[in-house]
């Protein structure tokens, strides 16, 4: 009995070695490359040991990681891409942006800003470049195979390509000075013993076909890019939900795998479906696992939020017929889908679920998680790394696959700036390092215009003052781990401001491992938005909102305080700027009611403000008021003294006297507001 024993475990062991050497010398045509481009369902397949995914960008290159004092050094670093903090080094005229290993493949180029300068990429330790073409030349169309419209564009600025570029041994980008601002290299690497081609702009005839039909499959989002699978089944149901209520949608039988969901619903108007959309969580669980391994706000789990903002993506996308999804979700034994009503009134959905017999073995493949969140999982060395925002921290074995944030930032001006960080396997330094929030979305320069691309989108944009959504699919330069994955973003204004972040996370675990983000509640997934009331006070006037009436030099601009502090009445004044000693500015002051009146006023203080004088009608009003600090402070409430004043309109005038001998001779001046309150 023993000796049979042994020999079945000889067997098993064998089997078990000949399948890792089997993955380990996997051989990939430049076909097999392009196939990744569309192939949702292989994103469920566990990573083998090698596999993984990085990105070599043009980030502040001062951001590091003291390895012996376990610290961050100038975590928050925002000069990407300028005074040559972006590159690798300097090799004689010539700037070395990236260099990586192979086996691997360039699957995404980006950049906020290409020029005429020329970029080469060294493939595979070649003396010629594969590719020696302007930065520009790379997003416009112009030369192929960069030339399909669907992967190569510019979306709200951003340029980007998602021409594959694999290389057998090793990658080295170098470019000429003028080549333009910032960039984006995405790469994989592929376990050793993997056999890749060496990319070649000249493709074969069947090599161009398939990447035409990759193309093709990214022109027609909306649709399975698999198409019709063998034995795939349509499960129909509607379902109405009382409140505060739960319904089993559907349950399947397995081993399967949901290929294709459909919901249908109505609502009463756009509140009514901000409402409904956050009210109800979609959850489904996997092989009877004791918590869900998708919990999520309905319209969140469909990729945009709040409400329904119409859009087509590769996996995801809200159209006049409803809303769609294609993610490749499989399990073993069973599958459940159900919708929790966590509001006060019914509501009635319809579902389509399609799923289909599976490809290949269960053991290989994950299990498709995804949650929303609120400030979860949120850096353990706040001190250290006070600007990293968590999108998404699991443990155990998968593939990060994507992102949906969205954003409500109502006093306006550019909510985001910063970095994406990816950390694997308990990376101290990521090996992902971004530059921007937009770039990684993307796009560039803040632009607020909305775009639907196959891997990226920006679904609603209130112009910065309001709601922001975007997202970003990782199909192809999905990021495999095999312990652990923490996916962090930057973020410059804190919740108090308030600017705040929601998070939806797309990504595969291996079976039976847990993922650690709790159910939410609805306190917790909708009304954060609500402004609070900002009671009036009567005779305030806000600096910002005052008419100017004459100006000697200078210009006035409103100015955002928030950096600064939240002492500011609505965190803006009125700025001065460019003036000099003897400057006036006047501004229209509307008086309502014929009076006695106190003035008191907030002004700002700095080393570069000079010495005031105010006047109301041509009249002194109180002494001149030195306003350097040497940091950026509110005065206080000033009180200006007492005078009287007619119903009509007056003319507040502020005159440059001088500066303090310690200031910056700038002559700045900046107005909070002026308050007349009347004297009885």
């Amino acid at each position: 009995m023993e000796t049979v024993m042994r020999k079945i475990w000889m067997i098993v062991i064998g089997v078990a070695i000949c399948s890792s050497y089997a993955a380990a010398e996997e051989k990939l045509t430049y076909i097999n490359i392009i196939s990744r481009l569309t192939d949702l369902e292989r994103l469920a397949i566990l990573p083998p040991e090698g596999e993984r995914c990085a990105q070599c960008s043009s980030y502040d290159k001062t951001s590091k990681y003291d390895e012996k004092a376990g610290k961050y050094i100038n975590w928050s670093a925002n000069g990407d891409g300028f005074n040559g903090k972006g590159e690798l080094r300097t090799e004689g005229d010539a700037l070395v942006l990236a260099e990586m290993e192979g086996p691997g493949c360039i699957w995404r180029i980006w950049s906020a800003d290409p020029r005429a300068g020329h970029v080469r990429i060294y493939l595979d330790g070649e003396q010629e470049p594969a590719v020696d073409l302007p930065f520009m030349g790379y997003f416009n169309r112009q030369n192929a195979p960069f030339n399909r419209p669907n992967l190569v564009y510019f979306a709200a600025a951003g340029a980007n390509s998602y021409i594959p570029i694999p290389y057998q041994k090793s990658c080295k980008i170098v470019a000429d000075r003028g080549y333009g601002q910032f960039f984006h290299f995405t790469y994989g690497t592929f376990p050793k013993g993997t056999t890749l081609p060496t990319f070649k702009r000249k493709l074969s005839p069947a090599e161009s076909a398939a990447l035409d039909r990759a193309n093709e499959i990214l022109a027609k989002c909306g649709s399975d890019p698999e198409g019709g699978r063998q034995g795939q089944r349509t499960e129909q149901k509607t379902v109405t939900i009382a409140p505060e209520q739960n319904a089993v949608v559907i349950k399947l039988a397995g081993p399967a795998a949901i290929t294709e969901m459909k919901v249908q619903m109505n609502f009463d108007g756009r509140q009514d479906e901000i409402d409904a959309l956050r009210q109800l969580v979609l959850r489904i669980t996997w092989d009877d696992e004791k918590a869900p391994a998708v919990s999520c706000p309905l319209g969140d789990f469909f990729g945009t939020a709040p409400g329904v903002n119409r859009y087509k993506s590769l996996p995801l996308g809200m159209t006049e017929n409803g809303f769609y999804s294609f993610w490749y979700m499989p399990f073993a034994g069973s599958a459940k889908i159900e919708l929790v009503n966590d509001g006060q009134k019914s509501r009635k959905v319809h579902f389509e679920v399609t799923h289909a017999p599976l490809s290949q073995p269960i053991e290989k493949l994950g299990r498709f998680h995804v949650k929303w969140h609120r400030d979860a999982f949120l850096p353990s060395e706040p001190k250290r790394r006070a600007i990293d925002w968590t999108m998404l921290k699991t443990n155990g074995r998968g593939r990060f696959c994507g992102v949906m944030l969205h954003v409500w930032n109502p006093k306006g001006k550019w909510w985001g700036e910063g970095d994406e960080k990816f950390f694997v396997d308990g990376e101290k330094f990521p090996s992902t390092y971004g530059t921007g929030s937009e770039d990684y979305f993307g796009y560039a320069w803040s632009r607020p215009e909305l775009f639907a691309k196959a891997y990226h989108c920006q679904t609603i944009s209130m112009d910065h003052a309001g709601h922001i959504s975007n997202s970003r699919w990782h199909v192809m330069d999905n990021v495999p781990f095999q312990k652990s994955f923490e996916a962090a973003i930057e973020k410059y204004f804190p919740n108090r401001r308030p600017t705040l972040y929601a998070a939806t996370a797309y990504w595969y675990l291996a079976a039976g491992q847990t993922d650690g983000y709790k159910e939410t509640t609805l306190k917790e997934r909708s009304g954060y938005w609500k402004l609070k009331a900002i009671p009036k006070i009567n005779g305030l006037f806000e600096a910002e909102d005052f008419k100017t009436l004459s100006q000697t030099g200078g210009k006035t601009r409103q100015q955002n305080m928030y950096t600064f502090g939240t002492d500011w009445s609505r965190d803006t004044q009125l700025l001065w700027l460019g003036a000099e000693l003897g400057d006036t500015l006047e501004l229209s002051l509307p008086v309502g009611k014929t009076g006695k009146y106190k003035v008191k006023t907030q002004l700002t203080k700095a080393k570069d403000y000079g010495i005031v004088q105010f006047y109301i009608d041509g009249n002194k009003l109180g002494g001149p008021i030195d306003l350097y600090n040497s940091n950026v402070v509110p005065t206080g409430v000033l009180d200006m003294g007492i005078c009287e004043l007619a119903e009509g309109e007056h003319r507040f005038g502020i005159e440059i006297v001088g500066a303090n001998q310690k200031a910056v001779k700038g002559y700045v001046f900046g107005i909070d507001y002026l308050r007349l309150a009347e004297v009885k």
